[in-house]
């Protein structure tokens, strides 16, 4: 108590505007959650001029191009085009933060949400935004709710301090806000895991997203769910996570899901809490232009783009010219039901396995074989119906490209198919792949900046790297393919 007390009379003095709001440092705010002593039913008001007032405007961080294509079409890959998230901590704009929020940030367009058109939006670090008021909140809670009015790609306590963790990104045009959490860490000052995920809002014309959506959630490596003024441990357990959108009526919102473990489990928004790992490399797509019933949600799980299968490929399955993959649908709100269908333009070559069967989840094993087919463009469809008043339908076409003959770039690997070896290391590793080598795969070496620090040409499925002569840190290692494919790991050098 006595190193609180020297704290304040440092740093001034706590003020309590209103009955539940409390004017406060950030470094004040730094002490309490450190030590387990905020009010959770205080609204903690962080003490400092308005940065637009001031003018200040975001600094943008130039990034080097990184040569590689993300793995889903709506996960934008970062470039010079996007800005440091401008978070503020008393008068200065602090990008490394725990906690904090910008001020309102003018949008180039309107935002239709649930009804109701913003021009204006706060961005909260803690992996979402908000409209009539900033949040610092750090533990989650479920959907809906009437206390916060906010869309949450991933609702966590994100924590950049450590100077290993990445940062928060956006990108504004006149019809579209990109805002992408970069390889972030988690409270207490932790880097050890690490998330990527990014939000897109338009004005429900621009092309960024398919036709009738306004909002995107996109995701990359996903890491940790839970900080520790959670009850997480080692960034996982305690309170979950939330994926979701809530407008605050009760009413209008969706719940994705709340995720608390490593792994890939899940089985709907309102059942067991899930694994995050399930989120890795996702896209999903929403309209909260409407009020009243939301549609069903159709998750993709990592079907990112058009699926080619050859004719004689065996990389993608066991079987010979087949394509094996999981696609799911789910009833965003509670107590509701979701019916699906899977069908495909051609049944003779399609079979599927009703994989997870719950009355809000469906997800399905489908395999596509090439047998008897010519070369050209094929179809699976999935079209999901919830019983809600009025029942809402969600359709989703995945795109089969036949082509005759072998693959000769690479295809899609797991994690389990490469491995990077020691990590953390004192300046050599050992990459393992099983990668085609004529392929002409190549790792990339990126700094935590976005530089680009080594480029070596994989010739051997085997093969040393010397990271001797780089500063010592966490890097960023992406074996590329020739056709763009790639596959990205963290690799600290210590």
């Amino acid at each position: 108590m006595k190193k609180l007390l020297l704290i304040f009379a440092c740093s001034g003095t706590i003020l309590a505007s209103a009955q539940n709001n409390v004017n406060i440092t950030q470094q004040q705010y730094g002490a309490l959650k450190q030590n387990g002593q905020l009010d959770l039913t205080k609204k903690y008001q962080f003490i400092g001029s308005s940065l637009l007032d001031k003018k200040v405007k975001p600094t943008t961080e130039v990034l080097a191009q990184r040569g590689q294509r993300a793995m889903c079409s709506c996960l934008i890959p970062l470039d010079s085009s996007f800005s440091l998230v401008p978070f503020y901590s008393d008068d200065s704009v602090e990008f490394r933060n725990d906690d904090s929020y910008t001020d309102k940030l003018a949008l180039p367009f309107t935002f239709n949400f649930f009804g109701t058109n913003y021009d204006s939006l706060y961005i909260n670090n803690n992996g979402n935004i908000s409209f009539s008021a900033p949040y610092y909140e750090y533990t989650p809670d479920s959907f809906p709710t009437s206390l916060f009015q906010m869309i949450a790609p991933f609702w966590g306590d994100v924590d950049t301090r450590d100077p290993f963790s990445g940062l928060v990104y956006y990108k504004m045009t006149s019809t579209a806000l990109i805002i992408k959490w970069e390889n972030v860490g988690y409270y207490n000052v932790h880097s050890d895991l690490m998330n990527t995920f990014q939000l897109i809002i338009t004005d429900g014309t621009d092309t960024l997203l398919p036709a009738g959506n306004n909002v995107a959630f996109c995701y990359g490596d996903m890491g940790w769910t839970t900080g520790d003024a959670s009850s997480g441990v080692a960034g996982f357990g305690g309170v979950p996570a939330t994926v979701g959108v809530n407008q605050g009526n009760g009413a209008d919102y969706f719940q994705v899901g709340r995720f608390d473990q490593p792994g890939n489990t899940f089985d709907g928004p309102y059942n067991m809490a899930d694994q995050v790992d399930f989120l890795d490399n996702q896209e999903m797509y929403f309209n909260v232009g409407m009020s009243g019933n939301i549609p069903p949600l159709v998750i993709n799980n990592n079907i990112c783009d058009t699926i080619d299968v050859y004719t004689g490929d065996t990389l993608r399955s066991g079987e010979v010219g087949s394509a094996t993959f999981n696609i799911a649908a789910t009833t965003p709100e509670i107590n509701q039901l979701v019916n699906v269908t899977v069908s495909s333009s051609s049944p003779a070559n399609f079979t599927y396995v009703n994989v997870k069967n719950t009355p809000t989840y469906k997800e399905y094993e489908c395999t596509f074989t090439t047998d008897n087919l010519a070369s050209g463009i094929y179809t699976v469809d999935v079209v999901a119906t919830d019983n809600g008043v009025p029942s809402q339908v969600t359709s989703k076409t995945v795109v089969i490209k036949v082509v005759n003959g072998l693959a000769t770039g690479i295809k899609e690997q797991s994690k389990s198919d490469i491995s990077l070896y020691p990590n953390p290391t004192d300046g050599f590793i050992n990459v393992k792949h099983n990668f085609n080598t004529s392929a002409n795969p190549v790792l990339t070496l990126v700094n935590v900046l976005g530089d680009t620090v080594s480029t070596v040409h994989l010739n051997n499925q085997t093969q040393g790297v010397d990271m001797s002569a780089l500063p010592k840190g966490v890097y960023f290692a992406t074996i590329t393919s020739k056709e763009g494919k790639s596959k990205s790991f963290k690799v600290v050098h210590k």
